[in-house]
């Protein structure tokens, strides 16, 4: 006996005979034998077949009504539903019912490195991407060298970088291009005099070449490390100690000139370099503080024995200038008569004329 079935609106059926596909049917009625049977499908929905779809896609009537998508080794599909993105789609043949969503699809070539594809980077940040890509950031401060199976490929400048993830082995080697510092501590060396000293020496440096610094050389700032201590023992090597204390600034200029070119070769400029500090042994310390205080001592002697002669000089000049004019020697006698009178609070004269005779002598100028 025939059976009536009924497809609505948004369905679509396919009628199986003994397990076999033998059509499809839209949305209607229809009528079919005892021996068949339907299966309704919802046209919103993805198409997932109950057998083979390569055997279903032998009707081309039902062909008509798929969009297959095919996705190859090394290679992902973006599915989007009404442009939003919906799924990833790994290697495998799909099918998408058509009429009732719009569907659309981005192939992406997982085998090459860069994300070429137009996917918009909200959809590269979705959680069903994370398995599929690689995400580098570069400060701003910084610029790195992308590295694809150990070769340089390019720089990178600021910025978040994404790339698909596959067998080549992809790392970014990331340079701080700021002011930066470099300390040579307690170093130690030999004077030309055979004085044993540790120096404290500093150097600020600016990368400017990313591709010299990292890829034509290895560990750049431990060979620039390496050319500072060559600098500062060729220099303090041909300098007493004495010399050496005496020109202390004159080593930043000689380190700075014997550091620039091969601080270029290593792209890398030298923006300022000094001595922080020159550290003498204990026993050297305590000679050079014995030198020190001996120079003090003379420097001393020097200065007494120039102020004691310009003592003398002047006493003798008033001498001579009060043998000279008597009524300066007056003057002065009675200056000292007004020094003594200022400690005394009361004077007794006794005696004859002779005292008040030696006063008018002292305050009587030509008085005999």
């Amino acid at each position: 006996m025939m059976k009536r079935i009924r497809i609505n609106v948004g369905k679509i059926g396919l009628i199986f005979k003994n397990g076999d596909y033998r059509r499809v049917v839209t949305e209607g009625n229809y009528w079919i034998t005892p021996f068949e049977t339907v299966v309704q499908y919802d046209l919103s929905k993805p198409f997932y077949p109950s057998i083979e779809l390569n055997l279903l896609l032998r009707d081309s009537e039902l062909a008509r009504h798929l969009q297959i998508v095919d996705v190859g080794d090394n290679e992902i599909v973006l599915q989007y539903e009404d442009a939003n993105f919906k799924a990833v789609l790994t290697p495998g043949k799909y099918a998408f019912w058509k009429g009732v969503v719009e569907y659309s699809f981005v192939k992406a070539d997982l085998s090459k490195i860069e994300i070429t594809e137009a996917i918009d980077l909200l959809a590269i940040k979705r959680r069903e991407l994370v398995p599929f890509v690689r995400v580098c950031k570069v400060e701003s401060f910084e610029n790195g060298v992308l590295f694809v199976d150990n070769k340089a490929e390019k720089v990178l400048g600021p910025g978040e970088y994404y790339f698909w993830k596959n067998a080549k082995e992809v790392s970014v080697s990331k340079v701080d291009l700021r002011q930066l510092q470099l300390e040579v501590s307690g170093q130690e060396i030999l004077t030309r005099d055979k004085a044993a000293l540790r120096v404290n020496f500093y150097a600020q440096y600016k990368v400017t070449d990313v591709t010299k610094a990292v890829v034509e050389n290895k560990d750049f700032q431990k060979q620039l490390y390496v050319f500072m201590q060559f600098a500062l023992r060729e220099y303090i090597g041909t300098l007493t100690l004495d010399e050496l204390l005496e020109s202390k600034e004159t080593i930043s200029e000689h380190v700075m000139n014997s550091l620039k070119d091969k601080a270029e070769g290593l792209g890398v400029v030298i923006k300022g370099c000094g001595v922080r500090d020159i550290i003498l042994p204990g026993d050297m310390k305590e000679i050079m503080n014995q030198v020190l205080i001996a120079q003090k001592k003379a420097q001393a002697n020097v200065i007494t024995r120039r102020e004691e002669t310009a003592s003398t000089r002047s006493l003798l000049n008033t001498a001579k200038l009060m043998e000279e004019n008597e009524m300066l020697f007056k003057l002065k006698e009675m200056e000292y008569v007004e020094k003594i009178a200022e400690k005394i609070g009361e004077i007794t004269v006794s005696g004859n004329d002779q005292v008040i005779n030696q006063l008018k002598r002292i305050f009587t100028p030509g008085a005999k």
